[in-house]
């Protein structure tokens, strides 16, 4: 599956670069493809970035209720698609890629680290969590089927799904969700710039974003 990936991943470098400037279908930092380019030059030079690309659907691996349990750390921006058809309509599996690196300075500006963002899930469905610094705990619940998570906190209550990755897993949220939270910890800070969430949110049906998580 890989060599067949990185074989479409080479065809479509190769049309890339021989049509000149995009138009807004697929939308890029600059407007001309060199984003998407570049994202699909590091997907091909990252072996674990190829692997989660493979499985970026919410579902296409299995993640049992057991390889939950365990305290997970932020390692980077995460993302997902809830369908193939979803995945398909943005350009496919390299377009995943390439939302997580847009995120990246996004999620720089606002401080998100391993030391700041973490959760801990417990065989006895109790979870502690630390997002951007803020500790919140609860119960949980897991729906294997649909990958849904349910935090249920003293004043906070979190929705998100979990996927498999080669090296972790990713806690992922509706975008625009996602966006309000930012924008809360954003105007505390005093950092309103948000445009690279808000554009996914608006521009990429059925995406999920979150956390990359080891």
């Amino acid at each position: 599956m890989r060599k067949a990936l990185c074989c479409t991943v080479c065809a479509f470098c190769c049309f890339m670069m021989s049509c000149g400037p995009m138009g807004t279908t697929t939308p890029s930092n600059d407007n001309n493809g060199g984003g998407i380019l570049g994202g699909i030059i590091n997907v091909l030079n990252n072996g674990n970035t190829i692997a989660d690309a493979i499985s970026s659907v919410i579902g296409a691996s299995t993640l049992t209720p057991e390889q939950l349990v365990g305290s997970w750390k932020y390692t980077g921006p995460g993302c997902a698609f809830t369908t193939e058809n979803a995945l398909a309509k943005a350009g496919g599996e390299v377009v995943a890629a390439d939302i997580k690196q847009r995120l990246l300075p996004t999620y720089n500006r606002l401080g998100i680290s391993s030391a700041n963002t973490q959760v801990t899930f417990n065989k006895d469905k109790t979870f502690t969590a630390t997002i951007l610094g803020k500790n919140i705990s609860g119960q949980y619940t897991y729906d294997e089927k649909t990958r849904k998570i349910t935090m249920q906190g003293l004043l906070l209550n979190i929705n998100c799904y979990a996927k498999r990755n080669s090296n972790g897993i990713a806690l992922l949220f509706e975008a625009k969700k996602l966006l309000t939270l930012f924008q809360t910890f954003a105007a505390m800070s005093g950092d309103t710039t948000l445009g690279s969430v808000g554009d996914i949110s608006k521009n990429y049906d059925g995406v999920r974003i979150g956390f990359d998580m080891k």
